[in-house]
């Protein structure tokens, strides 16, 4: 295995002159389809680990929402037609004589996700699931169980996995922000806040614009001058949060495309745009560590609902972003840290094709003792990626929020 450490020229984001960075909340529809991908993926390991004593393959990791149709109105509406879920892949549907029941494990699995993060919307009676996995290929089942017992699990794709570290200034505050308001604590104060909260921060210089999208709903909602009322609130609230990450300039703009004299505006019934507004897929949304960045690295990988033993695809994204954290947080003079990983179907998860650590804002290599520990750390994790499916399998790591984990 190739560890490779380079010196960069590339600047830390805090000091290009603009920077955009996005998140979609839990409520958003691509949200919601990565949060259902993983937890029937979860589901699914459970029900192995528990049956037969291993996780066996799965990869159900195309999930489609397609959106209902409502008719909010102010002081509570009604939907019109449900939300439609279409849960796709493959999995080990028999082993050794025993039904997997694929299918409750994914409604129940969904439906409890489903009420748990969206307060306003009723799975039994609002959302529609269609499981359509079927049996995995022959070729990638054997792969997956070729490795003896006790040995390294082979890589089920040729992929690659990428990470960075620190979080920009405006990266942590896109992902506070959005977290904010959707704090069980904010909504207890502003019940009016859908979960479909969309935070776009972009930075010119030292002034940073929020541009926030969130569904209002509408039984908290008694009339349009209320409605305005709530909308200047939450942003004034996003504004107060997010100066206090700050000491830049900060403009809050939210539901820009409201028309007020029009009637227009972002209502909702179950403060989700997936009743009736937005469609929603796995993939399209947050990248593992509940960020879109398209001045950083990212993969087109869809990262949730992949089986979390072989699927490279899932493993190296989280690894090489636990690797760039825990090598900035312990050598801060290298700044910031960017690594790649690239994997070898067949081969060991815990032999990369390459590992790639790139090291932002130094003109020249680091010296030999700071290259050394930088490879001890890279190693160490790259070590530990065979143990990694137990920390997904007993939610300690968790998509989307695992770099503050530990915050």
């Amino acid at each position: 295995m190739q560890i490779q450490i380079t010196p960069s020229s590339r600047s830390f984001p805090d000091q290009r002159p603009s920077e955009i960075v996005e998140r979609k909340g839990s409520g958003h529809p691509d949200t919601i389809s990565d949060a259902l991908a993983e937890e029937f993926s979860l589901a699914l390991s459970r029900y192995y680990l528990d049956e037969f004593g291993a996780i066996l393959h799965h990869n159900v990791d195309k999930v489609l929402l397609w959106g209902g149709a409502a008719s909010p109105t102010f002081g509570g509406g009604k939907l019109d037609a449900p939300i439609n879920i279409y849960l796709a892949g493959r999995a080990v549907t028999q082993w050794q004589g025993i039904e997997t029941p694929v299918e409750e494990l994914a409604r129940e699995s969904c439906g409890i996700w489903l009420e748990d993060h969206l307060r306003f919307l009723d799975a039994k009676r609002h959302v529609q699931f269609h499981c359509l996995v079927r049996q995995g290929s022959m070729d990638l089942e054997e792969l997956f169980r070729r490795e003896e017992q006790g040995k390294v699990p082979l890589a089920n794709d040729t992929s690659c996995g990428v990470g960075f570290a620190p979080f920009s200034e405006l990266e942590n505050i896109v992902y506070d922000v959005e977290h904010y308001l959707n704090y069980p604590e904010f909504k207890e104060i502003h019940p009016e806040a859908g979960e479909d909260i969309k935070v776009m921060g972009v930075r010119n210089g030292d002034d940073i614009q929020l541009t926030i999208a969130c569904a209002f709903v509408d039984r908290h909602i008694q009339d349009m001058d209320d409605y305005l009322q709530k909308k200047a609130a939450l942003a004034n609230a996003a504004k107060n949060h997010a100066e206090m990450l700050t000491a830049r300039n900060v403009s809050v703009d939210v539901n820009t495309a409201d028309s007020p004299e029009q009637g227009s505006i972002y209502l909702t019934v179950t403060g989700t745009s997936a009743e009736a507004g937005d469609d929603g897929e796995a993939g399209r949304g947050n990248r593992a560590n509940g960020l879109i960045t398209p001045g950083r690295p990212m993969t087109m990988e869809s990262v949730a609902g992949k089986n979390p033993v072989t699927h490279v695809g899932k493993l190296y994204n989280v690894a090489a972003g636990m690797m760039a954290r825990a090598i900035a947080q312990e050598l801060p003079q290298v700044g910031s840290v960017e690594c790649a990983l690239v994997s070898e179907i067949g081969k060991p998860i815990d032999e990369p094709q390459i590992c790639e650590i790139q090291l932002l804002g130094m003109h020249e290599a680091p010296a030999a003792e700071l290259s050394s520990r930088i490879e001890e750390i890279a190693r160490e994790h790259i070590k530990s990626i065979p143990k990694m499916w137990r920390a997904f399998a007993g939610r300690k790591l968790v998509l989307d929020t695992w770099p503050h984990l530990a915050d």
